[in-house]
């Protein structure tokens, strides 16, 4: 399994939904859930990015899709990172 951050950026439409319904934002982490990925950890931030998310999953392409079902309401866009931990990281350097 692989751990992704996800970078989510919310739109002017996703503002106004999130202002209004904060539950939402629960609603799009059932569906996070549902779609076999594992939300490791998640939080609000400022600036460029409104929302930072851990996840794992199995497979690049599940986040792949994901990704589509996730910016296909137009609420936000995303960007997604694959992670590496640190310790991993090292070790391939002494390869």
């Amino acid at each position: 399994m692989g751990v992704y951050v996800l970078l989510a950026a919310l739109t002017e439409k996703g503002r106004k939904v999130v202002r209004d319904h904060p539950e939402k934002i629960t609603e799009i982490n059932e569906k996070i859930e549902s779609m076999d990925a594992a939300i490791l950890s998640q939080y609000a931030v400022f600036g460029p990015y409104d929302f930072v998310t851990l996840l794992k999953a199995e497979s690049d392409e599940l986040i792949l899709r994901l990704a589509i079902e996730m910016t296909a309401e137009g609420l936000m866009t995303l960007q997604t990172l694959p992670a590496i931990h640190i310790d991993r990281y090292l070790e391939s350097l002494k390869k």
